[in-house]
C-alpha cells in the first residue's frame, strides 16, 4: 500500500519505497516491467495526488495498489486516497498480497482488462486438478 508523503521530496520517498519492495511488489513488478505484459508500460512507487502508488501506468490512467493482511483497518484512508486519485483522472485496481502468491494469472489478466477500459472483476480462480496433475474441465 503507497503512503502519504511530502511533495516536496516524492522522488526520494518513491525510491525508498523501490528500494524496500515486498515480495508481493516484487512478484508483480517481475511481470510487468519492461512493458511485458500486453505491452503496458508501468512505472512503480510513483507519486500521484500526494500519494505514492505502487504501480501506475500513465498511458491507460492505471494504478494498481496491493494490500497486506496489515491493512485491514485502514478502510477510511483508503477512501479518500482513492477518491484523490480517481480525481486525477486514475481508475484505481487494488489486490490483496494473497492474490499475487495464489492467483498471479488471475491478477493480470484483471490487470489487462482493467487497462483497455473493461469492468474489473476479482481474478479468476486458477482451474482446480486432479490428484494426476490433469485440469478438471
Amino acid at each position: 500500500m503507497g503512503a502519504p508523503y511530502s511533495l516536496a521530496r516524492p522522488t526520494g520517498d518513491a525510491r525508498n519505497l523501490r528500494n524496500n519492495a515486498t515480495n508481493a511488489e516484487r512478484l508483480l513488478w517481475s511481470h510487468l516491467k519492461g512493458s511485458q505484459l500486453a505491452g503496458l508500460k508501468f512505472s512503480r512507487q510513483m507519486p500521484i495526488a500526494g500519494f505514492i502508488c505502487d504501480f501506475v501506468c500513465r498511458a491507460h490512467k492505471l494504478v494498481i495498489e496491493l494490500d497486506g493482511s496489515q491493512h485491514v483497518d485502514a478502510a477510511v484512508y483508503d477512501s479518500l486516497r482513492t477518491g484523490k486519485i480517481e480525481a486525477q483522472g486514475y481508475r484505481l485496481v487494488r489486490f490483496w498480497n494473497n492474490d499475487l502468491t495464489n492467483n498471479i494469472e488471475g491478477v493480470l489478466e484483471t490487470i489487462v482488462r482493467a487497462a483497455l477500459g473493461g469492468p474489473v472483476r476479482p481474478p479468476p480462480l486458477p482451474p482446480s486438478r486432479t490428484r494426476e496433475g490433469e485440469e478438471r474441465p
